[in-house]
């Protein structure tokens, strides 16, 4: 009984410490943005500059939270997942072919819809394909927030609810952890209702889970799976059109609803039966 509260202790304080961490910089950033708070500019440069380390909040308290319950052991631990690639192979086309099918089949359900094509200038330049990806990666959110919201949170949440049940609580704390940036002018989040934003998103967390699982935990898996649903949007400006975001809000659910379907709420894993 003590361990099991413990481990929801871990778990809360872990969403506590992300939450706090960031929302201590996006909401004067937020504040800032909508005309609410006057700072010097030098402040507001670092505020809105690539370097404000507000989206490391759930690395820092996974990180933190780790060390302090498991030591040494389970620092290392989580980072040798975190560079874990020794998952079957076949999960590397979901991982980077998924979510560039969607948001793009997003892109043409609009277009054939009637829509102008908006320019494409990003698909036709492999160089700034490959630089976004590295930038992403490391500051555009997966590096930032993959440690915590599946390294750390997703495991606890899983230890006492089946996928389908973690996933949605997940998915709604993780999705109110970027509050703060539907007030931030330029974020995707600006440009999204958050009814939209938080349906997408708890769609994400379904899919995240479905990959997680099935590389073994691995990290570094989705890392780089979150890395290219934030790399599609960068190729395809699917939101930027009237449409887009009604066709991308579809075709999440009807994936997720298939994946369901196909491998189960209960670990969101193919099981095998035993030989007899």
């Amino acid at each position: 009984m003590k361990h099991d509260e413990s481990e929801s202790l871990d778990l809360w304080s872990y969403f506590l410490v992300a939450f706090v961490f960031s929302w201590l910089f996006w909401i004067p950033q937020a504040l800032v943005s909508t005309g609410l708070l006057s700072i010097p500019s030098i402040f507001a440069d670092f505020l809105f500059s690539p370097f404000n380390p507000a989206a490391f909040g759930p690395l820092v308290s996974a990180f933190v939270l780790t060390y302090l319950s498991e030591g040494r052991r389970g620092v290392k631990n989580l980072l040798r997942r975190g560079v874990d690639y020794k998952f079957d192979k076949k999960w590397y086309f979901p991982i980077f072919l998924l979510f560039p099918i969607i948001t793009g089949s997003a892109l043409l359900l609009t277009i054939l819809s009637g829509e102008a094509l908006p320019e494409l200038s990003v698909l036709s330049n492999p160089l700034l394909i490959a630089i976004g990806f590295v930038y992403i990666f490391f500051l555009g959110g997966p590096f930032q927030e993959e440690w915590g919201w599946r390294g750390y949170a997703l495991d606890r949440l899983q230890a006492k609810r089946n996928a389908l049940v973690s996933s949605l609580v997940l998915g709604v704390l993780w999705g109110a952890w970027h509050l703060p940036l539907f007030f931030i002018e330029g974020t995707i989040q600006s440009q999204t209702p958050i009814w939209g934003f938080m349906i997408l998103i708890i769609c994400g967390t379904i899919l995240f889970t479905w990959v997680y699982n099935n590389t073994g935990g691995s990290i570094l898996a989705v890392m780089l799976f979150h890395t290219m649903n934030n790399l599609s949007f960068f190729i395809y400006p699917t939101l930027e059109t009237a449409l887009g975001g009604l066709y991308l809000l579809i075709l999440n659910l009807v994936l997720v609803v298939t994946v369901l379907t196909i491998w189960g709420p209960k670990t969101l894993t193919r099981q095998t039966k035993p030989k007899i």
